[in-house]
């Protein structure tokens, strides 16, 4: 299946702890990056989703990112550790009477680290149902992503037939190129008034000839265009060979064009590479 590597997906859950929403979105990039955005009692969480996004998906550059709400009816009593808190009155009282200055203001005091706290939810529970959220939320990603591959899958099909329209036109044009190039190579020699023994002149010729044969190269783009569509069938990960396979579209289609000596032929030479370019655009967003 192609998958695109452009998507976006986004998922709210709620539980008694209140609520909380995935989202997930991707740009194309060669290899898998992973940024991850996540509350800060969630921090520990990262190494697992990192690890569960590498599991499913291979390329791109992923971002992904966790609100969460906790329900403020589920909060517990506020904790006062008096014992800190004493500490802190009297070395107030001690500075006070140092300087004779300044009134102990008691929202100060409460303000101080580790004299008010309340107590945890239950982490580990909750985190149970945000990763079971998370993975639906990489199922609706994966499936965003696919949907957008078989729109990929069908614009590089088409880009393949009109290919293959290319090299029929080309081969159907050879001969009359060949036969065409044979009169013209005479008739320069019969102006110049050059005689040329039999043999020599059907030497001349078939070099030409050899010259300026492009068979090898439809062969090789016929073959190429069979091999992709091989690839488009693929289940996993192809963007790599569809790739590379333009690479050797275009060594194809370079030597054809330097091949031509008729207009037809490097008309279709050029749309060759505007075929070629168009198909590798659309593989630079694939999988």
């Amino acid at each position: 299946m192609i998958r695109s590597m452009t998507a976006y997906a986004r998922r709210e859950t709620k539980g008694s702890w209140g609520s909380a929403a995935w989202e997930l979105r991707s740009v194309n990039q060669r290899y898998l990056e992973t940024y991850i955005r996540l509350p800060e009692q969630f921090r520990s969480l990262e190494p697992v989703i990192r690890e569960r996004i590498r599991q499913r998906l291979t390329r791109g550059k992923i971002e992904c990112n966790l609100r969460f709400d906790a329900d403020p009816s589920t909060q517990t009593d506020l904790i006062l550790n008096e014992q800190l808190a004493r500490q802190l009155v009297k070395a107030a009282n001690w500075v006070k009477m140092q300087s004779d200055e300044g009134e102990i203001n008691p929202v100060d005091i409460l303000r101080w680290p580790g004299v008010m706290s309340a107590q945890e939810q239950d982490l580990d529970a909750i985190t149970v149902e945000l990763l079971a959220a998370l993975d639906t939320t990489i199922d609706d990603f994966i499936t965003a992503r696919e949907s957008e591959g078989t729109a990929l899958k069908a614009l590089i099909e088409q880009r393949l037939e009109g290919v293959s329209n290319e090299v029929i036109n080309v081969r159907a044009r050879m001969p009359e190129v060949l036969k065409w190039q044979r009169e013209r190579l005479v008739a320069k020699l019969e102006e110049a008034e050059v005689q040329l023994e039999s043999n020599r002149l059907e030497q001349e010729l078939v070099m030409m000839a050899q010259r300026i044969d492009v068979a090898e190269e439809l062969d090789r783009l016929e073959a190429h265009v069979r091999e992709t569509y091989n690839i488009l069938q693929k289940k996993e990960a192809v963007g790599r060979r569809l790739d590379f396979m333009m690479q050797e579209f275009n060594r194809e289609s370079n030597t054809l064009a330097s091949k031509s000596i008729n207009a037809d032929i490097t008309t279709s030479a050029i749309e060759l590479k505007v075929l070629i370019e168009q198909m590798r655009e659309q593989i630079q967003n694939i999988e």
